[in-house]
């Protein structure tokens, strides 16, 4: 073996070396940081964002931005019931809150936070009636604007169509729903709760969050992992391949600490949840009876409505949100097929499919301010 070659064979049997080490490194890393003693493979604080108002269940935050907004209506953000706010600010890449603020626009937040036994009294005419429309004004007030352009996901989109619909006056600018349901008869999910109560009834059915005060979170962690059974059976496997990929990591543990931070339903709303929504399926109909005096008029809403579905929604499937342009006046629809629940306003994915339909519908019905 002449010197040159010696020395060639030396070089690659070091790069093969030093390849070998960062990998091996990486794989440690990783391993250790998705280890219950590790700390994560990301840091992710969130975008910083200004506090308004602190008042419980209510909190409001404006996220902050660093020139003026180029959007003359600011934005509203939704969030369901018993999810963390977060999911509209999951992680860089996969963040809602900031696609809105680079897009040029005001984004507000309002968290409904912890909710207890204490709580279990608070139901949708709560949230339509006071915490809703407060935070609107709110708003408002803080952008000096005419009106805001609501966006909820799942049931953040329900509670923003019923406060729509009971409050025909409020200044909503527009209303954009990611994946959230109308015609509950067309999710398998619910089908089995749905089954039970036309066998036992709904006073049944609702005695133990009766007694509990609603659904303890915890309870809501394990039926939330429960739709995605597939992930959570292959979850261990995906890790192990995906050592050497701190993205994938990343948005695998992203949503982890997602689930792990819901809180719980409280009593009545989860009652109106199960007697109105599911086993009624009253959505469908157009008018949910929030109780035996008050009904809530879907074609009542004069704001423009969009539904953002997607038909590998395990949660809330393309044709039950789809349900939804046959009971409020005006609205559309728009496919995003391919990204999951959370992935309609969280998805790697979700800047090209949902977020593009929200951005093409809030230019459309800014431009129809103009004429």
């Amino acid at each position: 073996m002449d010197v040159a070659h010696a020395d060639r064979h030396a070089c690659a049997v070091s790069t093969a070396t030093a390849s070998l080490t960062t990998t091996l490194s990486t794989a440690a890393r990783n391993a250790w940081a998705i280890s219950p003693l590790g700390e994560g493979v990301e840091q992710y604080d969130g975008l910083p964002a200004t506090v308004l108002s602190d008042a419980p269940h209510r909190r409001l935050s404006r996220y902050d931005r660093s020139t003026p907004a180029t959007a003359a209506r600011p934005v509203l953000l939704v969030p369901p019931l018993a999810v963390s706010a977060r999911c509209f600010d999951l992680r860089p890449g996969q963040s809602l809150a900031a696609h809105l603020v680079a897009g040029g626009r005001s984004a507000y937040l309002v968290d409904y936070g912890a909710i207890g036994f204490a709580d279990r009294a608070m139901g949708f005419e709560t949230w339509i009636d006071d915490i809703l429309p407060t935070a609107i004004h709110a708003v408002m007030a803080d952008h000096d604007a005419e009106a805001v352009d609501l966006v909820g996901w799942s049931l953040g989109g329900t509670l923003s169509l019923l406060t729509a619909a009971a409050h025909p006056d409020l200044p909503i600018g527009s209303l954009t729903a990611f994946g959230t349901p109308i015609d509950y008869s067309r999710i398998p999910a619910v089908q089995p709760l749905i089954a039970a109560d036309r066998l036992i009834g709904s006073r049944a059915m609702v005695v133990p969050t009766a007694v509990l005060g609603g659904v303890p979170r915890h309870l809501v962690r394990a039926s939330y992992r429960a739709m995605a059974p597939r992930r959570e059976l292959t979850k261990a496997v995906h890790l192990a391949r995906h050592l050497l990929d701190t993205e994938a990591l990343a948005r695998t543990t992203a949503i982890d600490d997602f689930i792990g931070e819901m809180p719980g339903y409280p009593g009545r709303a989860y009652h109106q949840i199960h007697t109105r929504l599911m086993a009624r399926n009253e959505l469908t109909s157009g008018v949910v009876n929030l109780s035996r005096d008050r009904a809530v008029h879907l074609d009542a809403i004069k704001a423009p409505v969009l539904f953002v579905g997607s038909e590998t929604d395990n949660i809330a499937d393309g044709p039950a949100v789809r349900a939804g342009v046959d009971v409020v006046p005006g609205a559309r629809y728009a496919a995003a097929d391919g990204l999951s629940h959370l992935g309609l306003v969280a998805g790697p994915r979700a800047a090209e499919l949902s977020w593009a339909a929200m951005d093409d519908f809030l230019a459309e019905v800014a431009e129809e301010l103009l004429v």
